[in-house]
């Protein structure tokens, strides 16, 4: 992976026939994933290439990877100057945009208290998780309403529905993501333009497996001691384990698809029933 434009080529990521039947479902459709190269995103990244779409992808910097033929640009989500420079490089590396995932967020935690947290900790929390989406929708949308064509799909959490304790900041960021876009959803569909939500909960992320590894150091235990004890501290899942990125990205794929076409304005929890609220 290369920092700036990265490949010129789109070639199709291998094991496309085994998760799609051979249907390359997103064949001539270009794709922007933000926070691409690690966990959720990357996984969503790989999901669209293999089901034919042409992506470019974003991240702080270069670490983490790419698939073959897939477009890098190291940008920041939370740099406003940034937002046009992804859209810049959309058309001139794609030719235009017709799928949009926000995925890039992040979170800081305050176990003691919430009101440990100062104005700068919101303000960054609600500039990558809010105004990151904001500023890149409005850099792309103009294309997207020309054409009267596009899918926009904004990584939420359940916390937006379900606040975290030790994040609130991040909670209430994600909350504002989610009216947000469902306000966006209603402005922009009658001109052929969608817009959904997914709320992912707790996922097997590099970072999640990173933790397990320090709970488990930290215990004296393994890490499979070090995820039950983690998921009995969630409340339990009743599919009884943590999701995968795979399974949060194969939801959006079908999200930007076809087979989605009457679904805008929505917000798909995929969290293995974790939520209580109805």
């Amino acid at each position: 992976m290369s920092a700036g434009t990265g490949t010129e080529n789109s070639a199709t990521a291998p094991g496309v026939a085994a998760r799609t039947g051979g249907a390359a479902r997103l064949a001539g459709r270009r794709a922007v994933v933000t926070g691409g190269t690690r966990g959720i995103g990357a996984a969503i990244v790989a999901r669209l290439a293999a089901e034919g779409a042409s992506v470019l992808t974003t991240a702080r910097g270069p670490g983490g990877s790419v698939p073959e033929g897939v477009h890098f640009l190291t940008a920041d989500a939370a740099v406003a100057a940034d937002a046009e420079r992804v859209a810049d490089a959309a058309q001139a590396l794609l030719g235009g945009v017709d799928i949009l995932v926000d995925n890039a967020g992040g979170t800081t935690t305050r176990p003691d208290s919430v009101l440990d947290a100062d104005d700068e900790e919101w303000r960054r929390n609600l500039e990558t998780n809010l105004m990151s989406a904001v500023r890149l929708d409005r850099a792309v949308l103009p294309g997207m309403l020309a054409r009267g064509d596009g899918v926009i799909v904004h990584v939420s959490s359940t916390a937006a529905h379900e606040p975290m304790r030790e994040a609130a900041a991040y909670s209430a960021a994600k909350a504002a993501l989610s009216v947000y876009s469902k306000t966006l959803a209603g402005q922009v569909g009658p001109r052929g333009v969608r817009v959904n939500r997914i709320s992912p909960g707790v996922t097997l992320t590099s970072a999640a497996e990173d933790m397990l590894e320090r709970i488990a150091a930290r215990d004296g235990g393994d890490r499979e001691a070090a995820l039950s004890d983690w998921m009995a501290g969630l409340g339990g899942i009743p599919l009884q384990r943590p999701g995968t990125p795979e399974e949060i990205a194969a939801l959006v794929a079908f999200l930007v698809s076809a087979d989605a076409a009457w679904i805008t304005g929505a917000d798909h929890v995929i969290d293995g029933g974790m939520l209580r609220t109805p």
